[in-house]
């Protein structure tokens, strides 16, 4: 059932001023209305959380498990209205949204894996020496959750990283409530799997203040969330712009909270010259394939190409070239998305320092791929080389040599991927190379294509700033439960007193360090 309300837990509330959704094909406006959450009702949801804090930190791993796959189920069990109505909302066709539905499911299904394993709590003891010279206290260190986090959908990916997505099942894997600001573009996929992440909990009898959800298309109803004092940490996915603007929120708060903001990233691709002489032709088809997927609207586009210079780069040009042009127009998620594209695109066009090669056919309503080559000098002097343009644009740097490929890296921000191209001729060069990639990127491809993020344990999506605004942390794989966790050490606390993972006799089994080694099975 959709009807546009505001979900405080169990409660569903109605609220004017009413905004619709749109069809990202046309621009018409959806037929349902949907309530705009207000002040009074971010403060309520956040109560609630607050509410709901201790009682869902102190679950049994199994009880936590279980409750998420409880959500998995539950938006399985929605069918395809839900992937109708994504389709409606966002222009991406029925082969992606399925896809990503099921990458929803399955990474709620890992975190309870993950969960039951129990290696995220990071149980470490160091049992009391009372006879040694000065004697050793009792210490007993676990990691516990943050408190309730406010999660931001976003529009690229409207399952995956959005009411469900990676960063609800994380935070909910480490044991904080969420309350989700629901992303403006999709109002009624966003209900749906609010409503399904509901019956969840009341299926698992947990606290109502575990979830809630908050419709609305204000830049003042995410900063209210922000700066509500019982929000204890943030997972966004957006803009550079945004993501800043809710970390200077959160930074002056009375008590300041960490914000988890995915932001902008050009993803550079490094041709090393052997593998460029080898498959020029190969490595620019599938570039081109990895530039247009989703019509560029991945935050792992690759939006940077980084080469040498000569007939090997030409012969990369001309198969680059053949193949945007035939690229056909893509629906673009949302009418200011396929603007700020269309700009960023004029903008590269306008530049004297960048050369077009190559765009595809023109569409007033759809985003037309676009190809853009800078000579390494241009790109270290321009910073608008440098930008991002969300969509299907990229820019080929032409390099003399390996020293100024190493200087068109150095010159870069940080990014979420890094890609290099390589033979293995070009092991020895690519050495040098690929220290610089580190300092600059959260992950880094040999002889692949950024486009397309695996959900698994060491899955790193996170990289320096401005990719994110905490290049320490990922949003993607189960070390992402890390951002909502802090650890606490017990001293000398009498067992019953203990929480259940460090009590002496280890009663839910989990795994744990003691005097260093670690306990056996």
């Amino acid at each position: 059932m959709i009807d546009g309300s505001i979900l405080i837990g169990r409660e569903a509330r109605q609220r004017a001023p009413k905004f619709t959704g749109f069809d990202a094909t046309n621009g018409d406006a959806g037929p349902q209305y949907f309530s705009t959450a207000g002040n009074e009702d971010v403060a309520d949801a956040c109560l609630l959380a607050a509410s709901a804090a201790e009682s869902f930190a102190t679950l049994s791993p199994e009880a936590r498990a279980s409750f998420l796959e409880a959500v998995a189920y539950e938006i399985e069990a929605i069918g395809d209205d839900l992937i109708a109505n994504v389709m409606v909302e966002s222009g991406l066709p029925r082969p992606r949204l399925e896809g990503e539905r099921a990458r929803t499911i399955n990474q709620l299904r890992l975190f309870a894996s993950e969960v039951r394993a129990g290696l995220w709590l990071d149980i470490t003891i160091d049992p009391a020496m009372p006879d040694r010279t000065p004697p050793r206290p009792d210490l007993r260190r676990m990691n516990v959750p943050l408190g309730p986090v406010a999660v931001f959908g976003a529009s690229n990916f409207p399952l995956a990283f959005s009411v469900a997505g990676g960063d609800t099942a994380s935070a909910f894997a480490a044991g904080c409530p969420v309350v989700v600001k629901g992303h403006p573009a999709h109002p009624a996929t966003g209900e749906l799997v609010a409503r399904a992440i509901g019956r969840a909990v009341a299926a698992c009898d947990l606290h109502p203040g575990i979830f809630s959800y908050l419709p609305g298309a204000s830049n003042e109803l995410g900063g209210a969330l922000v700066a509500d004092p019982r929000i204890k940490a943030v997972g966004f996915t957006g803009s550079r712009a945004g993501g800043l603007a809710l970390a200077a929120i959160a930074a002056t708060r009375e008590e300041p909270i960490p914000v988890y903001a995915e932001m902008s990233a050009i993803n550079p691709v490094i041709l090393m010259p052997h593998a460029l002489n080898a498959r020029a032709e190969d490595l620019a088809r599938d570039f081109v394939t990895s530039l247009t997927l989703g019509a560029g609207q991945f935050c792992t586009n690759p939006g940077i190409v980084i080469a040498m210079d000569g007939p090997d780069l030409d012969r990369f040009f001309a198969a680059a070239t053949g193949a945007v042009t035939a690229a056909s127009p893509q629906v673009m998620l949302t009418a200011g998305i396929h603007l700020a594209f269309t700009k960023g695109v004029a903008a590269l066009r306008a530049n004297p320092n960048a050369d077009l090669l190559a765009v595809g056919p023109a569409h007033s309503t759809c985003g037309s791929a676009a190809l853009f080559a800078a000579s390494a000098e241009a790109f270290a002097s321009d910073a608008s080389l440098r930008e991002e343009v969300f969509g299907a644009s990229s820019v080929v740097v032409r390099c003399k040599d390996i020293d100024a490929m190493a200087r068109a890296i150095g010159g870069l921000e940080g990014q979420l991927t890094a890609t290099i191209h390589l033979d293995p001729e070009d092991e020895p060069t690519a050495s040098r190379i690929l220290p610089l990639l580190q300092g600059k990127a959260g992950r880094i491809l040999a002889n692949g294509w950024p486009t397309g993020v695996e959900v698994t344990w060491a899955m790193v999506h996170g990289g320096p700033f401005p990719a994110t605004t905490d290049g320490r942390s990922t949003s993607v794989g189960t070390l992402a439960m890390a951002r909502f966790l802090r650890p606490v050490c017990y001293q000398d606390i009498p067992d019953e007193l203990l929480p259940v993972p460090v009590k002496h006799d280890n009663p839910w089994k989990l795994p744990r360090r003691i005097d260093g080694e670690r306990e056996p099975a």
